[in-house]
């Protein structure tokens, strides 16, 4: 299933998109590494993320962040967690930024339930307030899902561009600038199948 019938750019350069979403999804069914509820047509929650929310955990990087904006999707749950168990601010965005309040705002202080179960998408709903955009905080570290990423650090999503806009919106409100830390968050075999990726964005 195509998601990206809205976005825009070259239908050559759309379509090879397409083709590596499904070439990396197929290497993480075939694997038998995609968690439930699967890895097609969406961004794939895989066996081994919590290792790599550590990994990340151990980087300079992140022991610099106080304020941290995550996806809510479930690959990046391990990290949202992580982020609230060292004392930072999270922001997650309202899952296809569907409300007008776009914003999750996870303060670690003052939440009902355990940090994991905080920065779930149901448990969000409980300890997290809802914010406009002009009341966000300026961010030091923004985690990305993807479903393949270059070597160049260009990245690749499931065609929805919810990711991007997230990205946009938090841009333009200058909390996002070209000094923060941006990074990606996928699976050796993803990385293996994203060789590609980088000529194609060039």
């Amino acid at each position: 299933m195509r998601h990206d019938h809205d976005a825009g750019g070259p239908a050559d350069l759309l379509a090879a998109k397409a083709r590596l979403r499904e070439e990396v999804w197929s290497a993480l069914t075939a694997a038998r590494v995609a968690r439930f509820p699967g890895a097609e047509g969406r961004i794939p929650n895989f066996m081994g993320a919590e290792q790599a929310a550590q990994r990340l955990r151990e980087t300079e990087e992140w022991r610099r962040a106080r304020t941290v904006k995550a996806n809510p999707d479930a690959a990046q749950w391990p990290v949202r967690q992580r982020a609230l168990e060292d004392g930072k601010l999270l922001y997650m965005a309202v899952p296809r930024l569907a409300e007008p309040e776009p914003f999750f705002l996870l303060d670690p202080d003052h939440l009902a339930d355990s940090p994991r179960k905080a920065s779930s998408i149901k448990g969000a709903a409980r300890s997290a307030r809802r914010v406009l955009v002009d009341a966000l905080e300026p961010v030091d570290l923004v985690v990305a899902g993807c479903v393949a990423a270059g070597t160049d650090g260009a990245r690749l999503g499931k065609g929805g561009g919810f990711s991007d806009l997230e990205f946009a919106v938090a841009s333009e409100a200058g909390l996002v600038g070209p000094a923060r830390i941006r990074g990606t968050f996928l699976s050796r075999i993803t990385m293996c199948c994203s060789t590609s990726w980088s000529r194609l964005n060039g």
